[in-house]
């Protein structure tokens, strides 16, 4: 079995930008999704001669997924709209276990409701994603109508529910080494510890290589994505595909194995549930305007790598968008790109329009060119929306009408703000205490936005008459 590491997949395989990706590997390469491959001639010619099943794994840690997931989800995608076959497989039976790698110590038993409970969320979520994320790419790139069959998300508790002890020893342990499963590093940076690891956490490696040998033979699936963490599985689950099909070491290979990098900052902070810092694909989660301004908010050290590893921009435009965004730093355009890109892939259009609505009513001055019903849509739902009589908004002094509408305490509270230039109606400073709305100032003759500070919202919208 060959290890590539990725200095290795650039030099083999990462073409100049005026070229256009000669394969799927190229493309994964450039975009920097190529961490480990095995046997990469092998897999370059399997890709080439036929279309191929891929499966990666997510573990229902979490009832739902977040920007770290975006990576081999994002593999998975390439491959799919490349005419090959996905499995996306979330772990109901492995999740149960827990994964100890990349942890210096045993994660604490999942309860088996709350296991079941994530496992249904997530394959609802994952189905979404890449739902979304189809008419994200058909926008970009042609798709036959074949790519839009709906992806479906298998769990591996349906083969491992009732493989009993004796049938798991026969098949998968008498072909498991002790001293090759020792030597992972996982293992051995825990058996370092004073705690060590539980045999529950210890055999989880076998678990996962029998969801990829269970997936080989009844699926025909041959390669397997995972992030970097997961490299040593996933030659387990190869190895076993090879004992028990008995093929021989110089054998061509039948199945393989890539990983992406892990999902990190510039400055080597990871993306996560754990880190802390997760940004949530669900909205109910993260806001879809939080979302979209989580990634205005990217450094410029990262906003590159994130335009390959995370859209299906072409490599002539994330080019063409950097030389952009370096003549001008401060207008952060490669960071807008970025956010607009990642929004509509999770969130569709629909979601893009809402948070960029929001975005120019929190953050920005000229309002004339925004539609009501892209304002009321954005909201949607939202406390800050208020049905109001047209007569009480062109009739109430703008600071009683702050009051009313919660964004002071009260009405001596409201002209503080003004005097301080702190209260605003559509993103226009109220320039003295008595200033009074009218009709002229209507969005859409349809309503008008108040606000206090960075954050307190009003939207009175004119009742129809």
């Amino acid at each position: 079995m060959i290890r590539l590491r990725l200095r290795h997949c650039a030099r083999r395989w990462t073409r100049p930008l005026s070229t256009a990706p000669v394969g799927l590997l190229d493309d994964l390469s450039f975009r920097g999704h190529l961490q480990d491959a095995t046997t990469p001639q092998f897999l370059h010619a399997a890709l080439e001669n036929a279309p191929q099943t891929v499966y990666a794994g997510i573990d229902p840690t979490a009832p739902a997924i977040h920007v770290g997931h975006l990576l081999p989800l994002m593999c998975l995608l390439h491959f799919h709209i490349r005419g090959h076959t996905i499995i996306p497989l979330i772990g109901g039976a492995t999740g149960l276990i827990g994964d100890p790698s990349g942890r210096t110590t045993e994660r604490d038993l999942a309860e088996a409701e709350t296991t079941s409970h994530n496992t249904t969320s997530l394959v609802d979520s994952v189905e979404r994603f890449f739902s979304r994320a189809l008419t994200y790419a058909d926008q970009r790139i042609v798709l036959p109508k074949e790519r839009f069959q709906p992806i479906r998300a298998k769990n591996n508790i349906d083969w491992h529910r009732d493989m009993s002890m004796m049938e798991f020893l026969r098949t998968v342990g008498v072909h498991a080494r002790v001293n090759t499963m020792l030597n992972k590093d996982t293992v051995r940076t825990r058996l370092a510890t004073k705690q060590g690891i539980s045999f529950t956490e210890f055999t989880y490696q076998l678990l996962q290589a029998y969801d990829f040998h269970h997936l080989f033979k009844h699926f025909n699936c041959t390669i397997q994505v995972g992030g970097s963490d997961q490299w040593g599985n996933i030659l387990g689950g190869i190895a076993l595909i090879n004992r028990i099909d008995g093929r021989p070491a110089e054998a061509v290979p039948a199945a393989f194995g890539l990983t992406t990098p892990l999902l990190t900052t510039a400055s080597g902070v990871k993306f996560g549930k754990s880190a802390g810092n997760a940004v949530w694909l669900d909205p109910s989660l993260t806001s879809v305007f939080n979302f979209y301004q989580y990634f205005i908010r990217t450094a410029d050290a990262d906003v590159e790598r994130y335009l390959k590893l995370l859209t299906l921009m072409s490599w002539g435009e994330i080019s063409e968008t950097m030389k952009v965004h370096q003549a001008e730093p401060g207008q952060r355009i490669a960071q807008r790109r970025l956010a607009s890109e990642l929004t509509e892939l999770v969130h569709l259009k629909s979601g893009l329009v809402a948070a960029e609505t929001m975005t120019k009513i929190m953050f920005e001055t000229e309002l004339h060119d925004l539609k009501a019903a892209d304002i009321l849509s954005a909201f949607d739902g939202d406390p800050c929306i208020h049905l109001v009589d047209p007569e009480e908004i062109v009739g109430t002094p703008v600071v009683k009408l702050a009051a009313k509408y919660g964004l002071a305490s009260s009405v001596s509270a409201a002209r503080m703000l003004v005097l301080s230039r702190g209260l605003y109606y559509n993103n226009l400073p109220v320039p003295e205490v008595q200033f009074t709305l009218r009709q002229l100032h209507f969005i859409d003759n349809r309503l008008v936005i108040l606000k206090a500070g960075k954050d307190k919202l009003a939207i009175l919208v004119a009742k129809s008459t």
